[in-house]
């Protein structure tokens, strides 16, 4: 019984989780606007998501090229963070994260803020690349930190004593060591850049818009082209949620294999 209890818990919250996605993925393929009313099965959803080629290469080029600078500022942060001094280090690390308690809408107004005293216009597509940078950066620190720990702390001094220079050290001893962190951290500043509203609301300029502030558009607009949209956007959703899946289940099997590849020898 408590074991019957236990999957049925389980099977509830993903229940809860999973069937909003599921509604919205099978009336992708809706012919008609409306969820809720079944016009029959079409692909041309699909077909339109060219008219929004615009928005899909502005998120893109937004969460990568933001994601890439907020990867190098957060491993040099990191790496700063774990070889300094050790009340230093803590102290700047409380710092790195307090953006991460922080809700995002204290950070779009401080930003604003900031840009209102120094006479900037807070809306200008600089500003919103800084402003991505800020809001993920403390996120990669979060996650090549842990590495660094893992690290073995005499590397670094093994390899400055076998003549290699601080940069070559940093490159060839300690950088390799910690990739797998970096790594996750690049993937965590652009999930979150992907799928940031506040931030990019508050300082992307009137004619620039992402997936983010454009579904909003589309659902929060009465206009007939924005209406349109909608539907275009639920395939959209779709195709990523699919991507998702395939990238997590590529993750979980290829460590499957090897560890039963090496339990076979």
């Amino acid at each position: 019984m408590k074991k019957f209890l236990s999957f049925l818990y389980i099977a509830l919250i993903l229940a809860f989780i999973y069937i909003p996605i599921i509604i919205l993925v099978v009336y992708s393929f809706n012919k008609g606007k409306t969820i809720g009313i079944w016009e029959g099965f079409s692909l041309k959803w699909y077909e339109k998501l060219t008219d929004i080629k615009n928005v899909l290469f502005n998120t893109i080029t937004l969460a990568v090229v933001s994601s890439l600078i907020a990867t190098v500022l957060g491993t040099l942060g990191a790496i700063g963070i774990f070889y300094n001094k050790k009340k230093t280090g803590k102290f700047i690390k409380g710092l790195s994260q307090i953006p991460i308690v922080n809700s995002e809408v204290v950070t779009a107004c401080a930003l604003v803020l900031l840009f209102i005293i120094f006479r900037l216009p807070h809306r200008h597509i600089v500003w919103l690349y800084i402003g991505h940078i800020i809001l993920t950066t403390p996120f990669v620190v979060l996650s090549v930190m842990p590495k660094l720990k893992q690290m073995d702390g005499s590397l670094y001094e093994a390899a400055l004593d076998l003549g290699a220079t601080p940069t070559q050290a940093l490159f060839k001893v300690v950088l390799p060591e910690i990739m797998p962190g970096v790594f996750s951290g690049f993937m965590l500043a652009i999930t979150l850049s992907l799928d940031d509203y506040i931030v990019t609301a508050t300082l992307s300029p009137l004619d620039f818009d992402t997936v983010s502030t454009a579904v909003y558009k589309a659902i929060a607009l009465t206009t007939e082209t924005a209406s349109q949209r909608v539907p275009t956007y639920r395939a959209l959703t779709t195709i990523i949620f699919l991507l998702t899946v395939a990238i997590v289940v590529i993750i979980n099997v290829k460590p499957n294999k090897r560890r039963k590849a090496n339990e076979n020898r």
